[in-house]
């Protein structure tokens, strides 16, 4: 159980929409498509997988890697200590997504999370969140700009500086700075003691995180998963993720 000809299972975190007047799950197809692109098998995962005792847990000893997705959607403040509503929230998702890290954590899962799945891997390991960077006066601008297209949306605006001798800049092998793209409200303000900081923006913003005693556990604050095929950077993590995920499988094998 758990790969497919050879092609390693990875379980994909979905967010709650209305899809008309019904209530859903989706998950951007652009996600889908990295993993399909990079060696892999996706499959959704639903929020009520932790509506009956055990069922995330027995879901996951088929699974071979976790992928965290973006979202328009934010973590509810309280998980990090800070106050008020959060407008954007969606708490079941919340629920999920913290009880995927725990769980793969202890299994030593692969997991790869992407700008909401970055901020998810922060706060599930005691870190805090900047919960509207533009009013911090401290960054950049790192939201999109939602009237342009997609491709423009998507596009490169700022560079990310790796750490030398980090997991990212020994997956690439450099600690050259690369360009990303950048479509996020919120964004790290501490990491938390088990997160090791990967990269940042040049202004000092943290935009990568792994967890060092994890065979493969690391979050981006871009989207690497936009038209994958098209970057070598996005390419090389999404292929990493899979290998080690194709790792796991072999090594949890009876």
């Amino acid at each position: 159980m758990g790969i497919i000809f050879d092609k390693p299972l990875i379980g994909v975190v979905m967010c709650q929409n209305f899809i008309g007047s019904h209530a859903g799950q989706t998950v951007h197809n652009k996600y889908l498509d990295a993993i399909v692109l990079a060696g892999g098998v996706p499959l959704p995962l639903p929020h009520q997988l932790m509506q009956a005792p055990h069922l995330l847990e027995n879901s996951m000893t088929v699974l071979d890697g976790i992928l965290l997705t973006g979202s328009p959607s934010n973590i509810e403040p309280w998980h990090y200590g800070a106050d008020g509503k959060e407008a954007h929230a969606d708490p079941a998702r919340d629920r999920l997504a913290f009880g995927l890290i725990t769980h793969a954590i202890g299994k030593k899962m692969p997991m790869f999370g992407i700008c909401r799945g970055l901020q998810e891997l922060v706060v599930a390991n005691g870190g805090a969140l900047h919960r509207q960077l533009h009013m911090t006066h401290l960054f950049q601008e790192h939201r999109e700009n939602d009237a342009l297209p997609l491709d423009e949306q998507y596009a490169p605006v700022h560079t990310v500086q790796p750490e030398v001798d980090g997991m990212l800049s020994q997956l690439l092998g450099s600690a050259e700075p690369f360009a990303v793209n950048s479509l996020h409200g919120q964004g790290i303000r501490e990491t938390g003691p088990q997160l090791r900081i990967e990269a940042r923006a040049h202004d000092g913003l943290v935009e990568a995180v792994s967890l060092p005693k994890h065979p493969f556990a690391l979050a981006v604050q871009w989207h690497p998963e936009w038209h994958s095929e098209r970057d070598p950077v996005s390419r090389r993590l999404f292929e990493a993720f899979i290998h080690a995920a194709v790792c796991y499988h072999k090594e949890k094998q009876p």
